[in-house]
């Protein structure tokens, strides 16, 4: 179960928010953002640290104001992961930040003013290696490509998204990467895959106003499905009318699906039938709310009956096959023993917990034993 995706990423160069690497070789990077008053410090550093503990790299938070800029300062100084700041039109804001220590400024070059402004920014961006990002989207077109285009298509997007980029590179300016969104799949994707073979700065992927939890879920996963599929892509965030530490769940499960990033419980389940012999369906949504905490990647089967069962669960590092009162444990694809069917979830939960914990101390073992050799003999 732990076979490397066969995916080839794009070669794109990298770029660093913070200490979280974008681009090149590093894993794609896992976003949301946040949607608390930013005025609200507390509550805005409450939701960053909630992101970061479901497995979020690199968090946004929008700085719509100077006195949000201000909250900005405080938020940065308590925050577990890097901060990009969204910020239009008043290139002060971004300057402001830029001081304060932003990670990565979220904005239009083309919408913050005059060429003294911009060049204002890009200097600022430059002395403090701050990267900016490029954000395209659908509905917010320049004037004048809607209607040269008539409507948003994938070519309005990339144009759109040319227009910025020059005014970066006038400046001699390369630490960008670029996002080109809109709610529409098909022109999100197309637009993506235009722009992916002519540059090779890193790509921010997203389905824009994707919807609600569900709808947006899978919006996301097919628009994302797609181009990630493909090998573009660097960043990623999921665009939910949600939590958005739901974005952080839905993001890492679209990556684990493509083989792209392991992160936490890979959790195997049959979607139950006549034959299942306990309640498949309640005994998988109590374990996931009880391995919430887990960060390591386990591969865990919980089969409902025999027809399958046996071949899923010798695959993973813990399976169950369901049984009539009591139901098979396997462990590393061995049988071990049988376990009552009222004790499944909390014998799951100590079997996967145990495994975990070996697993870790394994890996402790074998760096403390390299780090004990000398030098030639690591080489």
């Amino acid at each position: 179960m732990n076979s490397p995706s066969w995916i080839q990423r794009r070669k794109s160069r990298q770029i660093m928010v913070g200490n979280v690497p974008v681009g090149g070789d590093a894993p794609i990077a896992v976003q949301s953002m946040t949607n608390t008053d930013t005025c609200d410090v507390e509550a805005t550093v409450q939701q960053i640290q909630a992101l970061a503990d479901t497995g979020a790299d690199i968090v946004r938070v929008s700085v719509p104001t100077m006195k949000a800029a201000e909250a900005f300062k405080e938020i940065k100084k308590q925050s577990p992961v890097p901060l990009v700041a969204d910020i239009h039109f008043d290139y002060r804001i971004a300057l402001k930040v830029a001081e304060y220590g932003v990670d990565c400024l979220r904005i239009n070059p083309g919408n913050i003013g005059s060429e003294e402004r911009v060049k204002a920014v890009v200097d600022a961006a430059r002395a403090r290696n701050i990267p900016i990002r490029i954000g395209v989207n659908a509905g917010s077109l320049e004037k004048d490509l809607q209607e040269k285009y008539g409507e948003p298509t994938p070519e309005a997007l990339v144009e759109s998204a040319y227009r910025h980029i020059d005014i970066l590179e006038r400046h001699g300016f390369k630490d960008y990467k670029i996002s080109l969104k809109a709610s529409d799949v098909y022109m999100t994707v197309a637009a993506y895959r235009i722009l992916a073979k002519e540059i090779d700065n890193p790509l921010h992927l997203g389905i824009t106003e994707a919807g609600s939890f569900r709808s947006g879920t899978v919006k996301s996963s097919v628009g994302l499905g797609m181009l990630l599929a493909e090998g573009i892509g660097d960043t990623i965030r999921i665009s939910l009318a949600a939590d958005p530490v739901q974005e952080i769940k839905v993001g890492f499960d679209i990556l684990k699906s493509l083989g792209l990033r392991q992160r936490g419980i890979n959790l195997i389940a049959c979607p139950s039938c006549s034959r299942q012999q306990f309640d498949v369906i309640k005994t998988v949504n109590a374990l996931e709310e009880r391995l919430e905490d887990v960060n390591e990647h386990l591969d865990v089967a919980v089969i409902g009956c025999v027809v399958n069962g046996p071949g899923e669960a010798k695959e993973v590092s813990v399976g169950l096959t369901g049984g009539f009162k009591k139901s098979m444990l396997y462990l590393d694809g061995d049988k071990s023993h049988k376990v009552a069917n009222e004790d499944l979830v909390d014998e799951l939960e100590s079997r996967i917990r145990a495994q975990i914990a070996a697993k870790k101390a394994q890996t402790d073992e074998k760096t403390k034993g390299a780090e004990q050799l000398p030098i030639e003999e690591v080489k």
